[in-house]
């Protein structure tokens, strides 16, 4: 048998992963853009930039099997689960149509939020 000419890598585990820059924050108002809710304007509950994974309201529902606990029942919950950020389009305030964000520095150093469509910034609600 022949003998390995090249060393085998070594897994890195718990290596923590580049944080993904998210266009979206807790409180804006998306729709999303693709997928089995395709259409669906929801407001963001949870923005998780270590996955790039955002959790809408009403979206993306699934039912889980709880098991009883000293506090709790058991039964079928369901809640929204979180999707790909990639799926979801801010929406523009002043058409009320999906857009993209341009990001611009104002003077004091604080960065606002542009609406390609309109032109028009879109505020921070969190």
């Amino acid at each position: 048998m022949k003998p390995l000419v090249y060393k085998k890598r070594r897994r890195l585990h718990n290596q923590a992963k580049p944080r993904i820059k998210l266009q979206v924050t807790k409180g804006d108002m998306v729709q999303v853009i693709s997928g089995e809710d395709k259409g669906k304007r929801a407001r963001v509950l949870r923005a998780n930039p270590k996955t790039g994974r955002v959790t809408l309201e009403g979206v993306n529902l699934v039912k889980r099997h709880k098991k009883a606990t000293q506090t709790t029942e058991a039964g079928i919950v369901e809640f929204a689960a979180p999707i790909h950020h990639s799926k979801v389009m801010l929406v523009d305030p002043k058409s009320g149509a999906p857009t993209r964000i341009r990001r611009r520095i104002d003077k004091d150093g604080t960065v606002e939020r542009i609406a390609v469509r309109s032109g028009q910034s879109i505020p921070r609600n969190r």
